[in-house]
């Protein structure tokens, strides 16, 4: 699956809004709105969402005994 089905629904990727700065999202329906916000009218668009950074694996505790066969 390449999206999540339960996208928790917020302004800053829906796809009526328009994004002015990083405080502000131009809404047609309900005007100047915060990025967290939403209303009835969300619409998602998957090509305004930023993906979370994934968590960096940690090779501290591996030994050079794990990598040989």
């Amino acid at each position: 699956m390449l999206f999540q089905k339960d996208i928790e629904p917020r302004c800053t990727y829906c796809s009526r809004g328009t994004r002015l700065d990083e405080e502000k999202i131009l809404c047609p329906k309900r005007g100047l709105v915060s990025p967290g916000e939403h209303c009835r009218s969300f619409r998602y668009d998957p090509l305004k969402r930023v993906p979370p950074v994934p968590a960096a694996p940690d090779f501290s505790r591996l030994r050079d005994e794990d990598f040989s066969l």
